[in-house]
């Protein structure tokens, strides 16, 4: 037995709302053109609260104002990650020798003055290089790249003590050398 909510006219707002519905299944690609069309021409002709119930019921509803604000502010931000990361502390430590150092040349082959077994680096991966009054990485057009605190690296980027750096998928975290 259907109530008399059910056979009551829908609105312009109750249309308009399953519009939208609509609209936004067609745009993230849960509906195809002519589903939507053939149900837009549906909405627009129902009867019945229920009709327009018919139409939608196989597509999410709005998510709430404040979240899909929130959603769209985290997307915007580059750096916003929503899992946790490894804590630096947990990772081994990786010393910048004091100013003036020969460039430390970072890879698998024999030729690295740090030298990584691990098949993710390439041989010759990246290279450490002290300019001016501090230390720039760059990465040898590594095959697994270079990233420094997340972001993989193409030019040559200045580093500091704290930093996390990544060659393949072996992490380091910078430091200072005791003998400065």
């Amino acid at each position: 037995m259907t109530s008399g909510l059910e056979l009551t006219r829908p609105s312009d707002r109750e249309r308009d709302a399953a519009l939208e519905i609509l609209r936004e299944g067609a745009g993230t690609g849960r509906l195809s053109q002519d589903t939507f069309v053939r149900r837009m021409n549906f909405v627009l002709g129902a009867q019945s609260r229920s009709e327009l119930r018919d139409a939608t019921h196989d597509l999410p509803g709005r998510e709430p104002r404040a979240i899909a604000w929130l959603r769209e502010l985290v997307s915007k931000i580059p750096h916003v990650s929503l899992t946790p990361r490894a804590k630096s502390a947990s990772l081994p430590g990786l010393a910048l020798p004091p100013a003036g150092s020969p460039t430390i040349r970072i890879g698998r082959g024999p030729g690295a003055t740090l030298r990584i077994a691990d098949a993710s680096v390439s041989r010759r991966h990246a290279e450490l290089r002290h300019v001016g009054n501090g230390w720039m990485v760059r990465d040898l057009n590594s095959m697994n790249g270079t990233h420094l605190n997340g972001s993989r690296i193409t030019s040559p980027t200045a580093v500091r003590a704290g930093d996390i750096l990544q060659f393949g998928s072996v992490l380091y975290t910078l430091t200072w050398s005791d003998f400065r």
